[in-house]
């Protein structure tokens, strides 16, 4: 099959913004290659990864996986606002980001999402090999596994936080997952570059900036950017999972694998409730009601999306679940 490569420049930005300061900022070039491949061939051809998907026995994939149909339940895709787009199946968020150079996506959801995700962009008037950058909340198959192919796809670059970088790598969880051992794995990826706290990619006129947000995951990072309609400018908040669950067997309180855990939410839960937030969008949708703000929009209510204490309200979440959990370990 004929392969076209164009390198494609992008920059990831060392942003620390802090109140009342401006810190150097740090650049880094990194080249990407776009792969073009002709719609004739992608009609005809799929790649193994996603004929794996579309044959692999539903009984065996259910006793694996109980919440996978529900979770990848169809969806079209929906205008967030301005240049945000919602490309996920119902139950398993994709967030896809327009630029004048090109895209960028946040998460591929289950290895069976990618053509749907695929199927979405398109919806929209996008060409996938127009994606330059996927990047991700957290290393868990059903946020990271449709990520490869979606990759093959696009020929995007992924990027990662230095914790989840070599678990994209490898597809496979580490033991310091509060969930190793029951978390699924998933078709490693290629062509990941490690993004660190505060750094920003850059796409045209779009800038994304990582955030660690670890505790669901050590490597968990959540993603801010503005997008704009006309001359209103909102600020956008992909947040990663607050949820402190685990595998049967581990525990915060006493992890030997994990020590950071407890310290790690604590400093995710303060890093969200201090971000800008006007919108919120979170790896699962209905843990930021994201669905029933859309209804509120779609019966009228042009600011339903908008709550500018959603991100407050989502780590007071977090922060009560992870009470819960440490009491119900002090009582074991």
């Amino acid at each position: 099959m004929p392969i076209i490569q164009q390198p494609i420049p992008l920059i990831i930005e060392q942003t620390r913004a802090r109140a009342n300061s401006v810190a150097p900022r740090r650049q880094i070039s990194v080249t990407s290659r776009a792969v073009g491949v002709t719609a004739m061939t992608l009609l005809l051809v799929m790649s193994p990864a996603v004929a794996f998907a579309q044959k692999a026995d539903s009984t065996k994939r259910a006793a694996e996986c109980p919440s996978c149909a529900t979770w990848n339940l169809a969806q079209e895709p929906v205008h967030i606002f301005g240049n945000a787009y919602y490309v996920g199946p119902h139950n398993l968020s994709s967030v896809l980001l327009r630029t004048n150079a090109g895209m960028i996506l946040i998460d591929g959801a289950l290895p069976e999402s990618a053509p749907l995700i695929a199927a979405n962009i398109r919806k929209l008037g996008f060409d996938i090999r127009d994606v330059k950058y996927i990047v991700n909340s957290h290393v868990h198959f059903d946020h990271s596994g449709g990520i490869s192919e979606l990759q093959k796809l696009s020929g995007a670059q992924v990027a990662a936080s230095p914790l989840s970088a070599p678990v994209l790598k490898s597809g496979a969880s580490g033991s310091d997952d509060p969930q190793f051992g029951v978390i699924p794995n998933f078709e490693p990826v290629a062509n990941v570059v490690v993004v660190k706290d505060d750094e920003t990619i850059r796409v045209g006129d779009i800038a994304i900036t990582a955030h660690a947000t670890p505790g669901h995951t050590p490597g968990g990072t959540t993603w801010t950017w503005k997008s704009c309609e006309a001359a209103r400018c909102l600020d956008m908040v992909y947040a990663d999972s607050q949820n402190s669950i685990s595998a049967n067997g581990f525990l915060f309180t006493k992890s030997k694998t994990y020590p950071n855990g407890i310290k790690d939410f604590e400093h995710n839960f303060a890093v969200v409730e201090a971000l800008p937030c006007d919108i919120l969008v979170t790896p699962h949708p209905e843990a930021s009601n994201f669905w029933q703000r859309i209804a509120g929009r779609d019966a009228g209510d042009v600011n339903a999306l908008i709550d500018r204490n959603a991100c407050k309200n989502y780590s007071k979440g977090g922060r009560e679940r992870l009470a819960k959990r440490i009491a119900s370990e002090a009582g074991k």
